[in-house]
This record gives C-alpha cells, sequence and structure tokens, in this order.
C-alpha cells in the first residue's frame, strides 16, 4: 500500500538555520570575542538623566563581581562558585552553569563613565549610568512678546 508523505523541499534549509542560530545564542564577550562560560543576561533602560542596566547574577556573591570602565566601554566580569566542590560526584545533574563570566557594553557619548554608579542586592547588580548635562533633555520656555 502506497503512503503519501508532504515533502518540504526547505525542511534542510530550517534545520540549518536552527543550527546557527543555536550557535549564536551563545553569549560572547564583546572585548576579545571568546566565549563566556555562562550567559551574563541584562536588561537596559533610558529614564531620563541616566541608564539603568540590572543583570541577573543568582549565586553570585559580590566580592567575587567586577566592574571596570575603560575606552568608552563597561565591562562586568566575575565568577560563580560552586558551593561545596567536594561534592560534585554526589550530584544527579548539574545544570546551572558555573565558573567565569564576562560582558562587555559600549557606552554612549551622551553617557559620563566617572558617575557611574553601582549597588548588589537579592541576586541583582544595578549598574546607574548618568548622562551628560548636555545630553539630558530640557525643556525650552517661548516668551510672549
Amino acid at each position: 500500500m502506497a503512503m503519501l508523505v508532504n515533502y518540504d523541499p526547505f525542511r534542510n534549509v530550517r534545520m540549518l538555520q536552527n543550527e546557527i542560530n543555536r550557535l549564536f545564542d551563545r553569549d560572547f564577550d564583546d572585548a576579545n570575542s571568546m566565549m563566556s562560560q555562562w550567559p551574563l543576561r541584562v536588561d537596559i533602560r533610558e529614564e531620563a538623566d541616566h541608564l539603568l542596566l540590572l543583570a541577573d547574577l543568582p549565586g553570585v556573591e559580590q566580592k567575587d563581581i567586577k566592574l571596570h570602565v575603560e575606552n568608552n566601554q563597561l565591562t562586568i566580569s566575575g565568577e560563580r562558585k560552586m558551593e561545596d566542590e567536594k561534592k560534585r560526584d554526589s550530584f544527579h545533574r548539574i545544570e546551572r552553569m558555573y565558573g567565569n563570566f564576562s560582558r562587555t557594553f559600549q557606552l554612549g557619548n551622551n553617557t559620563n563613565p566617572e558617575k557611574i554608579q553601582a549597588t548588589f542586592k537579592n541576586g541583582v547588580l544595578e549598574i546607574v549610568l548618568p548622562k551628560r548635562e548636555e545630553a539630558k533633555p530640557r525643556s525650552i520656555e517661548i516668551q510672549v512678546q
């Protein structure tokens, strides 16, 4: 008995595209194009007088996080350590990523690098990137004559 099978001429192309997308979904450190050991995910929001960068760093201690500004680039790097390396063999599955991480962001010309502030609370790194005075929006009053 003959069976009808749907033929999809683009199946192999879609499979290749999925593989390429998966490759580029990994995070690269912009500074040296080396792959980070684990991806650092961030949200960046713009306010009237500053940019706000929020980075999720669960399980990382404040002392293991480094911020560096050079050549108008902000680099966040550090290490997430495994709680008890000695008991590693007793795990059935390890899905959380450990080790070094690094991510570099190009700062805009409107950012004032001398006034950057950072706080770390409940596993979230919050970095405030103030805008230069000339970059802040301002209102101009119209004079009546």
